[in-house]
C-alpha cells in the first residue's frame, strides 16, 4: 500500500482496464470516431442556434446550453479514454484525476439543472401560454443558465477540496477513470466530513432538479388529461425528447451511482465499462440527434444552413 497525502501523491493506477491485445486499436478507433461525431453534432447544433435569430428563444437558448455541456462532459472524459485505452500502464497523474472528478460531476448536476429548468419551461409554454414571453425572457433565462452553471461548479469545487485533503493509504482505482467515491475510499484518514457532505449533497443533486420537474409534469398531465386532441398533440410533440433525455440520463447515473458503491462481480467486466461510460457516451450524442430530429425549427435551420452552403460551394466552382 502507498502512505502518502493526496496533495503529495503523484498519480493513481486505473484498475478496472483489462489486455485486449490488438484490439486496442480497434476500441482507440471506435472511441475517436465517437468522440468526433459528438462534437460535430454538438457543435453544429450550438452554431445553428447562435447564427439563426429566429431561434433566439427561451427553450433554444435552453438547449444551446445543453448542447454546451454535452460538449463539457464528453471532453472531461473522451481524451482520457483515448490515452488509457493506448496505455500500457493504466497510470493517471493526481491533479489530472481530480480535475476529470470535477468536469464529470460538475457535468451530472449541470445536466440535471437544466433538465429541470427545461421542463418548467414547457409547463409554461404548455399550461401558461399567454403568460409565457413574459416570465421567460431572454435576461431570466441568461440568468438561469449562469445561476445553474455557477451553481455546480462551486457545490462540486467544495467536494473536491474535502477530497484533496484526505491522507491517502492507496492508489488504485477500481475503474477506468477518477471517480470521487473511490477516491475517499483509499483514505486512512477521517472522512465523516467527506461522508455527510457526500450525502447532502446527493440529496441536493436530487432534490433540486427533480421538484420542478415533478411540479412540472404533475400540471402538464392535468391540462393534457382534461385538453383538447391538439392539445396533446402538442404536448407529447414538446415534451417527449426531454423525457427521453431526462430518463436516459438517470438511467445512466444510477447505475453508475450503483457501481461505484456495490459489487458487481455477477456482471461482465466488459458490460461495466459500457454501463460505466453510458451516462456520458449515450446523453452526449442522443441529445442532439433527439433535439435536431424531433424539434422542426431546428430541422428547418439546419436544412437552410445546409443547402445555403451548397449554394455558396456552386457559386465558387
Amino acid at each position: 500500500m502507498l502512505n502518502s497525502t493526496s496533495s503529495a501523491l503523484t498519480y493513481f493506477i486505473l484498475g478496472a482496464y483489462v489486455d485486449v491485445g490488438r484490439w486496442r486499436y480497434l476500441c482507440f478507433l471506435v472511441t475517436a470516431v465517437l468522440y468526433l461525431i459528438i462534437v460535430a453534432v454538438n457543435v453544429l447544433l450550438i452554431a445553428v442556434i447562435c447564427v439563426n435569430r429566429s431561434l433566439h428563444e427561451p427553450m433554444f437558448l435552453l438547449l444551446c446550453s445543453l448542447f454546451v455541456n454535452e460538449l463539457y462532459g464528453s471532453s472531461g472524459l473522451f481524451p482520457f479514454l483515448l490515452v488509457q485505452i493506448l496505455s500500457d500502464v493504466h497510470r493517471v497523474s493526481a491533479p489530472l484525476c481530480f480535475l476529470q472528478i470535477f468536469c464529470l460531476y460538475s457535468y451530472v448536476n449541470t445536466e440535471f439543472c437544466t433538465l429541470a429548468v427545461m421542463s418548467y419551461d414547457r409547463y409554461l409554454a404548455i399550461c401558461c401560454p399567454l403568460q409565457y414571453h413574459a416570465v421567460m425572457t431572454h435576461h431570466k433565462v441568461a440568468v438561469v443558465i449562469i445561476l445553474t452553471w455557477l451553481y455546480s461548479f462551486v457545490k462540486f469545487l467544495i467536494t473536491l477540496l474535502l477530497t484533496v485533503r484526505l491522507t491517502l493509504c492507496g492508489n488504485v482505482l477500481n475503474s477506468t477513470f477518477c471517480r470521487n467515491y473511490l477516491v475517499v475510499n483509499l483514505a486512512c484518514s477521517d472522512t465523516s466530513v467527506n461522508n455527510v457532505y457526500g450525502l447532502f449533497g446527493t440529496v441536493i443533486t436530487v432534490l433540486v432538479p427533480l421538484l420542478p420537474i415533478l411540479y412540472s409534469y404533475t400540471k402538464i398531465l392535468s391540462v393534457v388529461l382534461s385538453g383538447s386532441k391538439r392539445t396533446r398533440q402538442k404536448a407529447v410533440n414538446t415534451c417527449m425528447p426531454h423525457l427521453a433525455s431526462l430518463l436516459n440520463f438517470s438511467f445512466g447515473c444510477l447505475f453508475e451511482s450503483l457501481q461505484s458503491r456495490f459489487d458487481m462481480v455477477s456482471i461482465p467486466n466488459g458490460l461495466q465499462i459500457v454501463m460505466s461510460l453510458y451516462f456520458v457516451i449515450l446523453q452526449s450524442l442522443l441529445n442532439p440527434i433527439m433535439y435536431g430530429i424531433n424539434l422542426t425549427k431546428i430541422r428547418n435551420a439546419c436544412k437552410q444552413l445546409f443547402s445555403n452552403s451548397l449554394v455558396d460551394d456552386k457559386l465558387l466552382a
